[in-house]
């Protein structure tokens, strides 16, 4: 039976009026109450919430407790004034702890029990899902070191880096995106070009691209910056809002760097079109020749949208920083004119109308941060509650889709929240996806 999240302003319990009790009689819809016993020991997915249905009571009134806390601020009003002093249970009476015996006889407990391990599994499988993340960016590191001096050896090993990104990506029947902890040490250009390439084979799985062009799209996008390395460290580290004319003619010569290095190291002239077009725009805004609609490679259309997405999330300068929901709709209400339009649609479809990394209000007023999608049921993501009640390692995880009365109301600044929520939630400054093939191989998304 669904519960209620809890409400970011809810009061704590020394907040609240010691004569603010009910009985179980006394429960009504639209009363907001507190489950006085361990999370774990009831079936109710939350201990606070506003009641919705006479199922919820019943369960409430199963429980075995003598009195349940209430708050009158977050009551309905019709709720609160049917309760009188008369009725209202003595405060002095303490409330026992159901037996264990009935506690575990319970079908509705024994089902809690089983989503919290399925909610641990989940946990260790992201934590594994950012150790190989972190393993991708350092070959990429080690990779980018040495391609001038070992080009041959250094294909070879995006090749097979590559190979595996794309058999996980392409041959696996669904994607979750998860957004990522943030990871330090100047290794954004190496994140980048992997958000770059994992997004944009996700794309090509769902554009139907066969193997061989989804593992040219994949390789172009690894390499798609390479010619940033022949671009003086002055200009690079540079902010972007005061670079000269000059610097900024100067740094995008960097495609066309980049195509003579890919020509250098021998890679398939699909990938070397891709390094040199990865800025152009379907309108005919972007560079080095401003090409328009299907004159540019279509495998670089790719990659220039997903390209420009992430730059917007992760620019030089983060303060500037877009959440990807605000990317996204930038993209699409005010400038989709410079993209393909069935890549766009199709990545609005794929990271959900609210991508990985965005911090939502819920339908009840509780805070939550996205932390995989549903390709399916763009509007169901699974997200991370904000919950002081819960230890932050153990933050409670959701999936909106199995609960249908718990909806996505806006998405939300970090910079809006509180302090306390936002080190609870630990919103990135930078964004990083890759992917858990488990859940879709074991039926975790429809």
């Amino acid at each position: 039976m669904p519960g209620y999240l809890r409400d970011t302003n809810a009061m704590t319990p020394e907040d609240l009026n010691e004569n603010c009790f009910v009985s179980p009689e006394q429960l009504c819809i639209g009363l907001y109450v507190f489950i006085d016993l361990p999370w774990f020991s009831h079936s109710f997915s939350f201990n606070n919430f506003k009641i919705r249905s006479t199922d919820q009571i019943k369960g409430l009134r199963e429980l075995g407790v003598k009195r349940f806390r209430y708050d009158p601020a977050r009551s309905d009003v019709s709720a609160v004034s049917a309760l009188t002093p008369a009725k209202a249970a003595p405060p002095s009476v303490s409330s026992p702890v159901p037996s264990q015996a009935v506690l575990d006889d319970s079908p509705e407990l024994v089902e809690k029990r089983q989503r919290i391990e399925r909610l641990k599994e989940r946990r260790e499988k992201i934590g594994n899902v950012e150790k190989a993340f972190v393993k991708a960016a350092a070959i990429m590191r080690n990779i980018n070191r040495s391609l001038q001096s070992r080009p041959k050896e250094c294909l070879e090993e995006v090749g097979e880096l590559v190979d595996q990104m794309a058999r996980a990506f392409l041959e696996a029947p669904e994607l979750t995106l998860h957004v990522m902890g943030e990871k330090a040490g100047g290794e954004e250009v190496y994140y980048h070009g992997l958000n770059t390439s994992i997004l944009s084979m996700m794309l090509a799985k769902e554009l139907g691209v066969s193997m061989e062009d989804g593992r040219m799209l994949g390789l172009g996008a690894l390499m798609h910056d390479i010619g940033l390395m022949d671009i003086p460290d002055r200009v690079l580290k540079k902010n972007p809002e005061e670079l000269t004319h000059a610097e900024i003619e100067l740094r995008k010569l960097h495609c066309e760097y980049g195509a003579r290095m890919a020509v250098r190291a021998g890679l398939p002239e699909a990938v070397q079109l891709v390094i040199f077009q990865h800025h152009e725009m379907v309108d005919g805004s972007g560079y080095p020749k401003g090409l328009k609609g299907e004159s540019i490679h279509r495998l670089a259309r790719i990659i220039s949208l997903v390209n420009y997405y992430d730059n917007l999330c992760n620019p030089m300068d983060l303060a500037k920083a877009l959440t990807p929901h605000e990317a996204l709709s930038l993209m699409f209400a005010q400038r989709r004119a410079k993209f393909d339009a069935k890549v766009l649609q199709l990545m609005i479809r794929c990271l959900g109308v609210y991508p990985p990394g965005s911090i939502v209000k819920l339908s009840n007023d509780a805070l939550a941060l996205v932390q995989s999608v549903n390709p399916q049921k763009p509007l169901r993501p699974w997200v991370m509650i904000y919950d002081p009640a819960v230890p932050k390692e153990e933050a409670i995880m959701l999936d909106l889709e199995q609960e249908p009365e718990i909806n996505i109301s806006k998405a939300i600044r970090p910079i809006q929240l509180p302090a306390a929520v936002y080190d609870y939630l630990s919103p990135r400054k930078r964004v990083t996806y890759f992917f858990d093939a488990d859940t879709a191989q074991n039926g975790g998304h429809k």
